[in-house]
């Protein structure tokens, strides 16, 4: 395979890796938001009930996934760092080469 490939390989997974990387950060904040947006708004819904049993919970959501974002962002996390891997070593081969040549 010649190295030029196997460096495009690498950036390509890299770069890929970099753009989950950001999807599961976006999820894991959109999920910590909801979650704080309900219980302001089942607090807000307590104090404005005039007796307790007036008072109204938050609707039930689905729960929010925080914990596969997590996982996806650690699994993105060795994608990345394994590509960064590839390219470190495609480039090492490379000025190997090089050397030889020269």
């Amino acid at each position: 395979m010649p190295i030029g490939d196997v460096l495009n390989a690498g950036v390509e997974g890299f770069n890929r890796a970099q753009q989950n990387i950001e999807r599961a950060t976006a999820d894991i904040n959109r999920a910590t938001v909801d979650q704080q947006s309900d219980e302001q708004l089942a607090q807000q819904r307590q104090l404005q009930a005039a007796r307790p049993e007036e008072a109204v919970t938050a609707p039930v959501s689905q729960p929010p996934r925080i914990d596969e974002s997590l996982v996806n962002l650690k699994v993105e996390e060795f994608n990345a760092k394994a590509n960064a891997q590839t390219i470190q070593t495609a480039d090492e081969v490379l000025g190997t080469l090089v050397d030889i040549k020269v």
